[in-house]
């Protein structure tokens, strides 16, 4: 097997021996998604809360990762699990109190582990007391102007302003009923009726989010994961849009030109982050971030959030949605890396989420058609061997590309989807507003499993779930895992600890040539140690590894050492 540069693929993190590496560590730091909900659970009510997550942070001290983001915590009434915030300063007591975030802050440093919480800026909760105060006030008046209040068209005001749908089904407008009875204005909401979208053409929104994040800054967070970040800022006029209103939605053809779909990826959040970076910056070092939950393409679209006077990451969705293609894969990863390049940016690498189906269900269906929104009981289910093989193979990929990386609780312990949920537990507002067309995302939200035979699966003392464990779930509990040869929960700890070694975050890559269409094969090239081959085998021919030291593998090698079908391996090479 000949090793030739093949084209040049760009990494612009810093080299390991940076002397911004502290500042910067951002730029190739490894971060834990706890969704608080569903990762431990101190009371026993049956969902998970402040206190719970302290006593679990050493576990993610021992997994390795750097950072932790939390989902939102806030005072909410939970009608989209806490995407509906009713008080961006306080926590809901589902969850605990301020001060229960002081102590899980404290401890957290006390660990090594940066704290990123979430930050949902597109809406608030209907509950929230601005949209209260907009309710009781009367059209035109300041209180609405907060929010996207428009009068009606037709008779007597009787359809929505225009005919935008909700990213949650059904129609994305609900008219209210003013002070006298009335019938009255309509207000947009792109998910939940329960979610009214700011107005962020208003400087009194932009002040206000300006000082909820020094709020958490000052009480000690490293930075903001910002929800539905390219949704700020609706087209001017809010012109109709045909098409169904997707999170992912690059644009539409007509008229001899591509238009963006007029709520997304507007020019003007760009504004909105500027100022943003100019509070986390005045924080000074080490750097507090801002991480952009952005479905944008393409991905020089994307880019575009990363500049310098911006946020310091994005998800990178594209390489999340790639099929298990090889030609795909490597695509994904020169595009992103091109893009990121123009920007000076790292990549910010992502497989799961509480938002799509987890990448050990999501790769075991069949790879010639998009992700379904939520797997049920009576849908086409996934391959749970070849998903699991694939998703270890993926993320032994991912943690070898330079750049940051986000990991999605609970993925390294190899869990799946839910997918025998039944309908009357399901919560997510997708689920209901759909009719239940699409099953939604409940069945990647399921609590932990940290012990077999623990009530709960050691979630809580009290056995309660907010949603329902599926049986797959008690061997792969932390504690059948932990300390055992070849398990998923071993394999996450040896790739962060020898990513973490060999600086692989902060590296250069190459690609590495005459390994055919079905492999991805780059080179990690680090200085001061020798490079390292980073292949992934999706043929059913077995790869014969290049000469060198193998370091990690995904799963087993052939009996002739040569690697199998789904199967990654980290190799060092030899001089």
């Amino acid at each position: 097997m000949t090793l030739t540069d093949h084209r040049p693929v760009t990494a612009t993190s810093p080299a390991a021996d940076s002397p911004d590496e502290g500042r910067t560590w951002w730029r190739h730091a490894v971060i834990y998604q706890v969704y608080p909900r569903s990762w431990a659970d101190g009371d026993g009510d049956g969902i998970g809360d402040l206190p719970g997550i302290t006593t679990r942070l050493p576990y993610l001290k021992d997994l390795g990762v750097d950072a932790v983001w939390f989902s939102p915590f806030y005072t909410s009434p939970q009608a989209d699990a806490g995407y509906d915030v009713a008080d961006y300063r306080d926590i809901d007591p589902l969850f605990g109190s301020l001060a229960d975030a002081d102590a899980m802050l404290a401890e957290a440093k006390r660990l090594g582990l940066k704290v990123i919480v979430d930050l949902v800026p597109n809406h608030s909760s209907d509950e929230h007391p601005w949209f209260q105060a907009a309710l009781a006030a009367a059209p035109g008046s300041p209180e609405r102007a907060r929010y996207l209040f428009r009068d009606g068209k037709g008779t007597d005001g009787q359809e929505p302003p225009n005919n935008w749908q909700s990213v949650f089904g059904g129609p994305a407008w609900t008219r209210v009923t003013e002070a006298d009875g009335t019938p009255g204005q309509w207000y947009l909401h792109l998910f939940d009726t329960k979610q009214p979208d700011f107005d962020w053409t208003n400087p009194t929104v932009r002040d206000e989010f300006e000082s909820v994040l020094r709020f958490w800054l000052d009480r000690g967070v490293a930075g903001f994961r910002v929800d539905v970040a390219h949704g700020l800022v609706k087209e001017d006029g809010l012109p109709d849009w045909a098409e169904r209103t997707e999170m992912l939605h690059s644009g539409e053809e007509g008229e001899g030109e591509h238009r963006r779909a007029p709520m997304w990826d507007q020019d003007g959040v760009h504004e909105v982050y500027e100022g943003w970076r100019r509070v986390l910056d005045s924080y000074g070092a080490p750097d507090r971030i801002l991480c952009a939950e952005a479905w944008v393409e393409p991905a020089e679209r994307m880019a575009l959030y990363v500049r310098r006077t911006e946020m310091h990451q994005a998800f990178n969705f594209a390489f999340l949605e790639s099929l298990w293609h090889a030609p795909q894969l490597r695509e994904t990863i020169a595009h992103s890396l091109e893009a990121a390049a123009l920007v000076d940016a790292p990549t910010t690498w992502v497989l799961s989420n509480h938002d799509v189906i987890r990448h050990a269900s999501r790769l075991g269906l069949r790879q010639d058609r998009r992700r379904p929104n939520g797997i049920g009981a009576d849908d086409p289910q996934p391959d749970a061997e070849v998903g699991l093989r694939r998703a270890r193979a993926a993320t032994t990929l991912m943690l070898g590309l330079p750049g940051a990386a986000y990991l999605y609780q609970g993925e390294e312990l190899g869990l799946p989807d839910s997918t025998d949920m039944p309908d009357e537990v399901r919560q997510d507002p997708a689920f209901v507003r759909t009719g239940g067309a699409e099953k939604g995302r409940d069945g990647c939200r399921v609590p932990m499993p940290w012990e077999k035979d623990a009530p709960a699966l050691g979630f809580n003392t009290t056995g309660a779930t907010w949603l329902p464990q599926p049986a797959s779930y008690a061997d792969l509990a932390v504690d059948q895992q932990q300390g055992r040869t070849g398990s998923t929960l071993e394999l996450y700890r040896s790739l962060l600890a020898t990513r973490r070694e060999l600086g692989l975050g902060s590296a250069h890559l190459r690609w590495l040539e005459g390994y055919g269409d079905t492999v991805v094969a780059l080179a990690s090239v680090g200085a001061d140690r020798a490079d390292v081959a980073v292949l992934t085998n999706l043929g059913s021919d077995p790869v014969t590894l290049p000469e060198g030291e193998v370091l990690v593998v995904s799963g087993d090698l052939d009996a002739d050492g040569r690697l199998p079908l789904d199967t990654s391996a980290w190799v060092r090479l030899a001089d």
